[in-house]
């Protein structure tokens, strides 16, 4: 356990000790929550980035999701075939 100091706007540093244990590295997300007994939890937080689509990029996904004639022909056998 390791004591550390709580900066005048709020701030703290978490050892490098602490940090190489776990794994993380400077500027990663954390979620942080309190806990009954007064504590504080940090957790490593997962960020994924978000695309909002255009409609011309809605289309080239479409696009790319069609089959070929060949595909096309090739599930129509498998599917003729099950039955």
């Amino acid at each position: 356990m390791e004591i550390i100091k709580l900066g005048k706007k709020g701030q703290l540093s978490i050892p490098k000790a602490i940090l190489n244990h776990l794994g993380l590295e400077g500027e990663t997300m954390l979620l942080a929550e309190t806990t009954a007994d007064g504590g504080i939890l940090l957790r490593p937080a997962g960020v994924y980035p978000i695309e909002i689509y255009t409609e011309e990029r809605i289309e080239e996904f479409k696009i790319g999701d069609r089959l070929t004639d060949e595909e096309t022909q090739q599930l129509q056998h498998k599917l003729k075939d099950a039955k």
